[in-house]
Protein backbone atom coordinates (compact mmCIF):
# COMPACT_ATOMS: atom_id res chain seq x y z
CA UNK A 1 0.00 0.00 0.00
CA UNK A 2 1.08 3.76 -0.55
CA UNK A 3 0.13 6.56 1.24
CA UNK A 4 1.13 10.02 0.98
CA UNK A 5 0.18 11.42 4.27
CA UNK A 6 0.55 14.68 6.61
CA UNK A 7 0.36 15.16 10.43
CA UNK A 8 -0.29 18.26 11.73
CA UNK A 9 -1.06 19.73 15.11
CA UNK A 10 -4.94 21.19 15.67
CA UNK A 11 -6.07 23.70 17.34
CA UNK A 12 -9.97 23.33 16.21
CA UNK A 13 -11.16 19.36 15.76
CA UNK A 14 -14.83 20.28 15.87
CA UNK A 15 -14.04 22.93 12.57
CA UNK A 16 -12.85 19.56 11.02
CA UNK A 17 -15.70 17.40 12.13
CA UNK A 18 -17.88 20.00 10.34
CA UNK A 19 -15.77 20.48 6.83
CA UNK A 20 -15.99 16.31 6.79
CA UNK A 21 -20.06 16.11 7.43
CA UNK A 22 -20.48 19.09 5.10
CA UNK A 23 -18.53 17.28 2.09
CA UNK A 24 -20.71 13.82 2.90
CA UNK A 25 -17.19 12.12 4.42
CA UNK A 26 -17.59 8.81 5.21
CA UNK A 27 -17.78 8.52 9.08
CA UNK A 28 -16.28 4.67 9.90
CA UNK A 29 -15.63 5.41 13.81
CA UNK A 30 -14.15 6.08 16.65
CA UNK A 31 -11.02 4.08 17.67
CA UNK A 32 -9.29 3.32 21.16
CA UNK A 33 -6.46 3.00 19.56
CA UNK A 34 -2.89 1.44 21.74
CA UNK A 35 0.13 1.73 19.10
CA UNK A 36 2.98 -0.51 20.65
CA UNK A 37 6.27 0.85 18.60
CA UNK A 38 9.07 -1.96 18.50
CA UNK A 39 12.83 -1.85 18.46
CA UNK A 40 14.27 -2.31 14.74
CA UNK A 41 17.09 -1.34 12.64
CA UNK A 42 14.96 0.59 10.10
CA UNK A 43 11.73 1.72 9.83
CA UNK A 44 9.03 1.64 12.05
CA UNK A 45 7.02 -1.30 13.64
CA UNK A 46 3.70 -1.15 15.33
CA UNK A 47 0.94 -3.17 16.68
CA UNK A 48 -1.96 -1.44 16.73
CA UNK A 49 -4.99 -2.80 18.69
CA UNK A 50 -7.97 -0.77 18.45
CA UNK A 51 -11.71 -1.47 18.15
CA UNK A 52 -11.38 -1.00 14.93
CA UNK A 53 -8.29 -1.15 13.45
CA UNK A 54 -6.07 -4.16 14.76
CA UNK A 55 -2.72 -4.63 12.13
CA UNK A 56 0.76 -5.35 12.54
CA UNK A 57 2.17 -2.38 11.02
CA UNK A 58 5.42 -2.09 9.35
CA UNK A 59 6.36 0.98 7.17
CA UNK A 60 9.29 3.78 5.94
CA UNK A 61 8.50 7.38 5.56
CA UNK A 62 10.49 10.41 5.92
CA UNK A 63 10.38 12.80 8.51
CA UNK A 64 9.42 16.19 7.05
CA UNK A 65 6.47 18.76 7.21
CA UNK A 66 5.64 18.58 3.68
CA UNK A 67 3.26 15.54 2.71
CA UNK A 68 5.38 12.56 2.23
CA UNK A 69 5.26 9.49 0.96
CA UNK A 70 4.77 5.98 3.15
CA UNK A 71 5.30 2.82 2.18
CA UNK A 72 3.64 0.28 4.24
CA UNK A 73 3.04 -3.50 4.89
CA UNK A 74 -0.19 -4.32 7.31
CA UNK A 75 -0.38 -7.88 8.69
CA UNK A 76 -4.09 -8.41 10.72
CA UNK A 77 -2.79 -10.90 13.52
CA UNK A 78 -5.16 -13.90 14.86
CA UNK A 79 -3.86 -13.37 18.14
CA UNK A 80 -2.33 -9.88 18.94
CA UNK A 81 -1.76 -10.30 22.29
CA UNK A 82 0.68 -13.27 21.46
CA UNK A 83 2.23 -11.61 19.01
CA UNK A 84 2.64 -8.48 21.22
CA UNK A 85 4.75 -11.14 23.93
CA UNK A 86 6.82 -12.20 20.70
CA UNK A 87 7.96 -9.13 19.39
CA UNK A 88 8.21 -7.88 23.41
CA UNK A 89 10.21 -10.44 24.23
CA UNK A 90 12.40 -10.97 20.89
CA UNK A 91 13.52 -6.74 20.02
CA UNK A 92 11.97 -4.79 22.58
CA UNK A 93 9.70 -2.33 22.89
CA UNK A 94 10.53 0.90 22.27
CA UNK A 95 7.49 3.01 23.61
CA UNK A 96 3.35 2.64 23.11
CA UNK A 97 0.86 5.48 21.90
CA UNK A 98 -2.67 5.79 23.17
CA UNK A 99 -5.10 7.86 21.43
CA UNK A 100 -8.40 8.00 20.95
CA UNK A 101 -9.10 7.90 16.60
CA UNK A 102 -12.17 9.61 14.65
CA UNK A 103 -11.71 7.96 10.99
CA UNK A 104 -13.52 9.21 7.96
CA UNK A 105 -13.40 9.01 4.36
CA UNK A 106 -13.71 10.69 0.84
CA UNK A 107 -13.30 8.87 -1.65
CA UNK A 108 -9.44 7.31 -1.57
CA UNK A 109 -8.00 10.19 1.45
CA UNK A 110 -8.58 9.01 4.94
CA UNK A 111 -9.25 11.73 7.62
CA UNK A 112 -8.06 10.98 11.78
CA UNK A 113 -8.84 13.47 14.37
CA UNK A 114 -6.91 12.17 16.94
CA UNK A 115 -6.84 12.99 20.70
CA UNK A 116 -3.25 11.56 21.79
CA UNK A 117 -2.43 11.01 25.43
CA UNK A 118 0.13 13.39 26.56
CA UNK A 119 0.23 15.18 23.12
CA UNK A 120 -3.00 16.64 22.51
CA UNK A 121 -5.16 16.97 18.92
CA UNK A 122 -4.27 16.18 15.93
CA UNK A 123 -5.39 15.76 12.02
CA UNK A 124 -3.61 12.86 9.68
CA UNK A 125 -4.67 13.12 5.69
CA UNK A 126 -3.79 10.38 4.06
CA UNK A 127 -4.40 9.56 0.25
CA UNK A 128 -4.14 6.09 -0.23
CA UNK A 129 -3.15 4.06 -3.38
CA UNK A 130 -4.15 0.22 -2.29
CA UNK A 131 -3.70 -1.10 -5.58
CA UNK A 132 -1.17 1.21 -7.88
CA UNK A 133 -3.92 2.95 -10.06
CA UNK A 134 -3.04 6.05 -8.55
CA UNK A 135 0.54 8.33 -9.27
CA UNK A 136 2.00 9.42 -6.40
CA UNK A 137 1.93 12.80 -7.39
CA UNK A 138 -2.08 12.83 -7.70
CA UNK A 139 -1.79 11.84 -3.90
CA UNK A 140 -0.25 14.68 -2.90
CA UNK A 141 -2.24 16.78 -4.69
CA UNK A 142 -4.89 15.26 -2.95
CA UNK A 143 -2.77 16.04 0.39
CA UNK A 144 -2.75 19.44 -0.68
CA UNK A 145 -6.25 20.10 -1.67
CA UNK A 146 -6.96 19.28 1.73
CA UNK A 147 -4.22 21.14 3.41
CA UNK A 148 -6.03 24.15 1.74
CA UNK A 149 -9.43 23.65 2.46
CA UNK A 150 -9.10 22.57 5.94
CA UNK A 151 -6.95 26.07 5.92
CA UNK A 152 -4.00 24.01 8.16
CA UNK A 153 -1.09 26.40 8.94
CA UNK A 154 1.88 24.77 7.57
CA UNK A 155 3.43 25.67 11.03
CA UNK A 156 1.19 23.40 12.95
CA UNK A 157 2.90 20.72 10.61
CA UNK A 158 4.24 17.83 12.23
CA UNK A 159 7.32 15.75 10.46
CA UNK A 160 7.54 12.51 12.88
CA UNK A 161 5.42 10.10 14.03
CA UNK A 162 3.67 10.28 17.73
CA UNK A 163 6.29 7.75 18.79
CA UNK A 164 8.99 9.94 18.37
CA UNK A 165 7.44 13.02 19.58
CA UNK A 166 6.69 11.07 22.83
CA UNK A 167 10.17 9.83 23.14
CA UNK A 168 11.29 13.92 22.30
CA UNK A 169 9.32 14.66 25.65
CA UNK A 170 10.72 11.27 27.94
CA UNK A 171 14.05 12.89 26.97
CA UNK A 172 13.36 16.30 27.99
Amino acid sequence: MKNVEIKAKCHNPDKVRQYLKQHNAKFIGIDHQTDTYFNVPNGRLKLRQGNIENYLVFYNRPDTNEPKRSDVILYKPTDPQTLKQILAQSIGIKIQVRKTREIYFIDNVKFHIDNVEGLGNFIEIEAQDNDGTIPEDALNQQCQFYLQELGIDTQNLVPVSYSDMLMMQKDN
